[in-house]
């Protein structure tokens, strides 16, 4: 009798086992990723008695969550984490290293692309986007080579870098809100016209009075996640996604989640009415997917770019550590007085400071007749003494500075050697960046802290067991685990590694 059960047993695992691998000759009818912006992985829980059943709760009990995904790079921004979930690298290899950046000491904003027209609008501040600094190719690409491009890949998002950059080089449309005009819009990069299905959702948002009263602040609101979803919805119907013999891909993002974080950050009405909403829009996405393409034929993850810290006056009226960075307004003008005293020259020799990293102003330093070495030391040795700075480092000296390992390796991984700046700061934990724009209720993100790097990571749908694991895993886990379950090439920079725990093998 116990040799019965036990082969009972052992037939009832290998079962199991064998449900959740694939051939190689089969794939889902659709893939689709939704990053939440700014969500933080505790959402999950804070939030579940709140949520629905067909939505979010969907996802984590019949899906496989991931409860200990890390980021593995700094700075933890929302363009950088976008790229890194669908290429499976970071900055280090993909080259977006920030919403913007420099290339060679020359502003840049990640998507913009001078080269390009606006479709849909002729607003070219909104329009002139593309991936052209998107170094890696993403799932979506490796897709469409896998299928010798038969297959389609479509982005969608208020966000113009959210919708353009998961998509990837290859992608047959990506779509973003112009929120001048109230209307989606693209390039030239991808296209001459608006596909028709486009247009029409375009002209019911022309008729759309919640849209007219918000206006350009639609972000702050609900109703941007739910014309996020008309328009993927609409995508996924007017492309036929799903429907044709090569699988497709459905890149969704949601930024008012982000919007509204960083006015009103991660406690108050605010964001929990964002994300019990959120929660019925991933409800209406599903049941949209699920029409259209079947339950258990397509693949989907959910994750989020990022998370973000608590207010820093929140948790300094519950007693807990924490504070305003203030680089502008404090930091900056003790850093001149010491380069005057030090090396009797000014803050020109800084171009710029974006996301805790500094970038000089070679040319300046040059022409001025200064030992560039000698004004990253200058810089390095007073921003040790700044007040709640807790680490420091040039990046060209990494390896030798007096700084943990984690931070050495999350640093180097998010280092590209000429898009990343030459000196970073590592604040004490709780503190962040604050300056005359930020809102004194809200809240920002960029920094290694579990606040900022711990997010969400749910995969559902086609041969995905029900399961859950905290073995740490990392946001450039996603790809390598998607084009394993596929059965394709990794994308061309990957440096992360299946799941597992996912992929079953």
């Amino acid at each position: 009798m116990k040799k019965l059960l036990l082969f009972i047993t052992m037939t009832m695992c290998l079962s199991a086992q064998l449900q959740a691998q694939t051939k190689f000759n089969e794939r889902p009818k659709l893939v689709v990723g939704i990053m939440v912006d700014q969500m933080r992985w505790d959402y999950l829980g804070r939030y579940y008695d709140q949520y629905g059943d067909d939505g979010l709760k969907r996802l984590i009990n019949k899906g496989f969550s991931c409860d200990n995904c890390l980021i593995n790079y700094i700075p933890t921004i929302t363009a950088i984490g976008h790229t890194s979930a669908y290429t499976g690298t970071t900055p280090a290899f993909h080259g977006i290293c920030g919403n913007d950046f420099q290339i060679d000491g020359v502003p840049v904003y990640c998507t913009d692309d001078k080269s390009v027209d606006p479709v849909g609008s002729d607003n070219r501040k909104k329009g002139c986007m593309s991936p052209k600094n998107l170094l890696a190719s993403t799932i979506g690409d490796q897709i469409r080579l896998h299928t010798d491009f038969k297959s389609k890949v479509i982005g969608v998002s208020y966000k113009d870098r959210a919708a353009i950059l998961p998509a990837g080089r290859s992608a047959n449309g990506a779509y973003w809100l112009d929120t001048e005009n109230g209307q989606f819009i693209t390039s030239t990069y991808y296209r001459t016209e608006l596909p028709d299905w486009a247009k029409n959702y375009n002209l019911e948002l022309k008729k759309n009075k919640e849209l007219q009263k918000v206006g350009k602040q639609v972000g702050l609101y609900p109703l941007c996640g739910h014309i996020t979803t008309d328009m993927a919805i609409a995508a996924l119907k007017g492309e036929s996604l799903g429907k044709g013999e090569a699988t497709d891909m459905l890149c969704v993002s949601f930024s008012q989640t982000d919007v509204i974080g960083h006015e009103w950050s991660t406690r108050g009405e605010h964001t929990d009415e964002a994300y019990i909403e959120l929660d019925k829009d991933i409800a209406r996405l599903l049941k949209a997917l699920d029409d259209q393409v079947g339950e258990g034929n397509y693949l989907l993850f959910l994750s989020a770019d990022h998370g973000a810290a608590h207010n820093f006056q929140f948790m300094i009226d519950h007693k807990l550590g924490g504070g305003a960075w203030k680089w502008s307004e404090e930091i900056a003008p003790q850093l001149e007085k010491e380069l005057k005293d030090k090396l009797n020259t000014d803050l020109k020799v800084i171009s710029s400071v974006l996301a805790y990293r500094i970038y000089l102003n070679k040319k300046y330093i040059a022409e001025q007749g200064l030992d560039e070495a000698k004004v990253r030391k200058t810089i390095v040795d007073f921003l040790k003494t700044a007040s709640h700075v807790q680490f420091v480092a040039d990046f060209e000296h990494v390896q030798d500075a007096a700084i943990p390992d984690l931070i050495r390796y999350r640093a180097l991984m998010g280092y590209h050697p000429r898009r990343s700046g030459d000196i970073f700061v590592v604040p004490e934990p709780g503190w962040y960046e604050f300056s005359r724009w930020s809102s004194p209720v809200g809240t920002t993100h960029g920094e290694w802290n579990p606040y900022d790097a711990h997010i969400p990571l749910l995969f559902y749908g086609w041969n995905v067991k029900h399961g859950a694991t905290s073995r740490e895993v990392h946001i450039t886990d996603i790809a390598p685990t998607i084009c394993q379950k596929l059965h394709i090439q990794q994308p061309n920079a990957c440096v992360g590694e299946a799941i597992t725990e996912v992929v079953g093998d």
